[in-house]
């Protein structure tokens, strides 16, 4: 299956390891680009959200960018039934 997504991002990040959570529980097929190993995506991440480092940075093949996003806003973004929360 091809990558649609391209997903910036920090391994010490909570946000960073929830989306990653996410997208490989319902096995979407992603890019991955950490911004603490790779300059340029640090860079282009700055570049997109007015200088500021907001990992998790998405970029869907549409065009759409989502900075931090809920998984609420995650599954609806990409078409998914919402998802149930554990209290």
């Amino acid at each position: 299956m091809e990558a649609t997504l391209k997903v910036y991002g920090a391994m010490t990040c909570g946000d960073t390891l929830r989306v990653r959570h996410f997208l490989r529980l319902r096995r979407i097929p992603y890019e991955w680009f950490g911004v603490d190993e790779d300059p340029e995506a640090l860079k282009l991440i700055k570049r997109v959200n007015n200088g500021q480092r907001t990992p998790p940075t998405i970029f869907l093949k549409d065009g759409t960018i989502l900075f931090e996003p809920s998984d609420e806003e995650l599954a609806r973004r990409l078409g998914l039934k919402p998802t149930m929360r554990l209290a």
